[in-house]
């Protein structure tokens, strides 16, 4: 019986070894690309697997042979971590799923805390997976356990701080104070009553409009299938390197599920009344949990690249790559945040080119940018532009300090015009890509760009490090974007007034389908995008709410 168990040892120590190497090879894959080591990917997968699978079938004899819970915690937590990058590289809600079921079930079973080690190298590892568990629950909206969690990650810390107290835990203070920071700022948590971010039939398909919608025919239709999204300000509301503006755009282009895992629950589940114990030997997992949780008839999501902080080459080199890869007749959305060189001068952010005030339906049916609130520049006025026009003012790529090489161009942009591009800027330098309208070199570009600066009834709140752009805060959440805006503080007991302004918002939005869906001379730019979903909100809510501002101050 004793070399049994000594084979049973020794083969899941080689099955071990064999998919910690497997896992070390796709660990530092890009996450973007199409096609970038999938075939690495469905090798890690299956070893993994397999690996669990024999612990399962042999876990009385692998306790016996010294097996420590925390090790099958860290197995699951890998495949946890594999089923998290998939999603991060395909945007797949299901890879989301699986991540978070793994997630839970370590939790839940206590695999790091039954197991009362005085070992750095595993409180460690209990550390990293509070993190990513934080972050997984976090991109999935689970709200109450990300609140469970962030109690669990702030006990550890500071037991691991008595414990251990010749190392140093700084980082991991910080990583506390960062999802504290993150939570107070982003407002699911404070209003978790409000409509999903993401985008969900229910909500954003306005009934008026839906006709409209469906009977829309434009000569050329193209699909949204990838998108880049990058947030870089300096000292900007983040967790891990999901930055708060770059976490909103990753919401809003994706669809909510709706099944039954997405009603409200409690985090740490009972059974009469009684708290259930996973401490026991137990290591089942139930993986076809994610078929419940998961809305069958929702098209997929496109796919994003989220850049942290990239230089100008790496972001360039990106864009390039999802270009080239791009499938025929698809249009990729590029989101950019980042300041402008320093001491740029500010204009205000309702003013009008020229002076004279055309209507906003001429506005949308005669430019391919729907941003009017800047003067054109000097060389652009009479229909010449020069090339110093797409080399004078940039985004800020970079550290503190000022450094040409980390200044990304209107003229960087201009050679991914040769494909469909949907380019969506916020910054204090948002009018320099106006120059882009006309330099095209394939296809003419869709462009939303920012006001030159905020608005806000009080000025303290405008610092975008502190609470998030305005700007990206009206393109995905509109309502508590205008409340932030004048001052008003929403809680759940405002059910009755948040319902209202939400009805408000929708039959506002309704009516700007209808006029953009109705224009005879709407830009070919914009008419063949707005039969996606996604695309025709983000258009939708920035002329709506850009006129409806408008509209207030003229007021």
């Amino acid at each position: 019986m004793a070399e049994v168990d000594d084979v049973v040892s020794k083969t899941f120590r080689a099955l071990v070894e064999s998919a910690d190497r497997k896992f070390a090879r796709v660990r530092d894959f890009p996450s973007y690309g199409r096609a970038q080591g999938q075939h690495f990917f469905q090798k890690v997968f299956k070893a993994y697997m397999r690996l669990w699978k024999y612990q399962q079938e042999h876990r009385t004899e692998l306790v016996k042979a010294g097996l420590n819970r925390w090790e099958i915690g860290e197995i699951a937590g890998r495949i946890g971590q594999l089923y998290f990058g998939q999603y991060m590289r395909t945007s797949e809600a299901r890879f989301l799923v699986e991540a978070y079921v793994f997630y839970e079930a370590i939790l839940k079973r206590r695999y790091f805390e039954g197991c009362k080690v005085k070992d750095l190298g595993v409180r460690f590892k209990e550390l990293r997976f509070f993190a990513r568990f934080l972050l997984v629950s976090l991109i999935l909206n689970r709200t109450e356990m990300v609140k469970v969690v962030v109690e669990k990650l702030r006990a550890l810390v500071d037991d691991c701080k008595a414990n251990f107290r010749e190392t140093n835990f700084k980082e991991w203070k910080l990583v506390v104070q960062e999802i504290l920071r993150f939570m107070n700022v982003d407002t699911t948590f404070t209003i978790t009553s409000a409509r999903p971010v993401r985008y969900r039939a229910i909500f954003d398909c306005h009934p008026n409009s839906v006709p409209y919608v469906a009977r829309f025919h434009a000569k050329k239709v193209l699909k949204f299938r990838d998108a880049i999204l990058m947030s870089y300000h300096w000292n900007e509301v983040k967790f891990a390197e999901l930055t708060l503006d770059a976490y909103r755009m990753l919401q809003c282009l994706e669809w909510e599920p709706s099944g039954s895992f997405y009603q409200k629950h409690p985090a740490e589940p009972k059974e009469n009344g009684v708290a259930v114990d996973y401490s026991g030997a137990s290591g089942l997992i139930d993986m076809n949990l994610s078929a419940d949780m998961m809305d069958p008839t929702l098209p997929p999501n496109p796919r994003k690249a989220i850049l942290y902080r990239p230089s100008v080459t790496h972001l360039i080199a990106v864009m390039a790559t999802i270009s080239e890869e791009l499938p025929p007749e698809s249009v990729m959305l590029v989101y950019l945040s980042a300041s402008g060189k320093s001491g740029h001068s500010n204009a205000s952010p309702v003013e009008t080119s020229g002076g004279s005030r055309r209507t906003t339906k001429n506005k949308l049916a005669s430019h391919n940018s729907l941003e009017q609130n800047f003067p054109a520049p000097e060389s652009h006025i009479n229909g010449k532009k020069g090339s110093s026009d797409y080399y004078d003012d940039y985004l800020w790529l970079g550290p503190k300090g000022n450094s040409g090489s980390s200044n990304l161009y209107p003229g960087d942009i201009i050679p991914f015009t040769r494909r469909p591009l949907f380019l969506i800027i916020d910054s204090d330098s948002s009018h320099a890509f106006k120059v882009l309208h006309g330099a095209e070199r394939g296809e003419k570009a869709g462009l939303l760009l920012s006001p030159l600066r905020p608005m806000f009834k009080d000025p303290s709140i405008a610092d975008i490090t502190q609470n998030g752009s305005q700007f990206t805060f009206f393109l995905t959440a509109p309502l508590q974007a205008f409340c932030q805006m004048v001052g008003f503080s929403l809680t759940d007991s405002d059910t009755e007034v948040l319902n209202s302004a939400e009805n408000l918002l929708s039959t506002a939005f309704s009516k700007w389908e209808v006029i953009l869906c109705k224009s005879p001379s709407l830009d070919l730019v914009w008419a063949q995008v707005l039969s996606d979903p996604f695309l025709r909100r983000l258009i939708v809510r920035h002329a709506g709410t850009k006129n409806l501002l408008t509209d207030i101050i003229e007021r």
